[in-house]
């Protein structure tokens, strides 16, 4: 890191205690407010659960639409035939196709953000999975990218889905916004992810279920947010 660098995360980091734990509200100003990067940061959320991915009936993951988008331009992709590929494409899907599309990305096309199937061309995408999965880019029906509602899965996907997902540790990591975004608008992508998390709670998860949540910045400090209060009276 440079010296120019170093000095401005200095500087971002003034004011920030932290032992101090922040409403979602303020967590997002500060992000917001101690953003320090030429280019527009995104704004990540890590929340870390109290639950054990290791197990199948403790796994969290889910999809959600983000009240106020991402602000990243999503390249989707459609695997699909016949009527769905054009549905697909009329619903702003950026690429779709069939057989040919499956030996394309086979072949190591790989310029998209979300990929959608339809149910029968699962067979075919399957095979992919050496090259979509390490990349969290596999459909699944769980997420809803496994579906033949192509047009309404397509318009998720632009408007802003999130796919979220628990890793090993326990975290789950997830984009909500860009610091360009108003704080209010932060914020309440913030909390839209975090009510998604805790109706996802597995009922197998024992103690406390929200461990930490950090909203950080790119480049900026992560800003850790208060818990207890999230799940109401259940933890607090």
């Amino acid at each position: 890191m440079g010296k120019k660098l170093a000095k401005k995360r200095t500087k971002a980091v003034e004011g920030l205690d932290p032992a101090k734990r922040y409403s979602v509200d303020e967590a997002a100003a500060l992000v917001k407010g101690k953003a320090y990067a030429k280019f527009d940061e995104t704004v990540d959320l890590a929340v870390r659960l109290g639950v054990n991915p290791k197990h199948a009936d403790q796994m969290v993951r889910g999809a959600i639409v983000l009240p106020h988008g991402t602000g990243q331009n999503v390249r989707v992709l459609v695997f699909a035939k016949g009527e769905k590929e054009a549905a697909a494409k009329a619903a702003g899907a950026d690429i779709a196709g069939g057989d040919e599309l499956v030996q394309k990305v086979a072949e190591g096309f790989l310029d998209f953000d979300r990929v959608i199937a339809t149910r029968d061309m699962m067979g075919a995408v399957g095979k992919l999975g050496r090259v979509l999965g390490p990349r969290g880019l596999m459909p699944n029906p769980k997420v809803g990218t496994v579906t033949d509602d192509v047009q309404t899965a397509v318009r998720e996907a632009k408007a802003g889905k999130v796919e979220y997902r628990v890793e090993k540790a326990g975290i789950v990591h997830a984009r909500i916004g860009k610091v360009s975004f108003e704080a209010k608008a932060l914020a309440e992508n913030a909390s839209a992810l975090i009510d998604a998390l805790i109706r996802a709670k597995p009922s197998t998860a024992k103690g406390t279920y929200l461990k930490s949540i950090t909203l950080s910045s790119t480049m900026g400090p992560g800003v850790r947010i208060e818990t207890a209060s999230l799940m109401g009276t259940e933890e607090a």
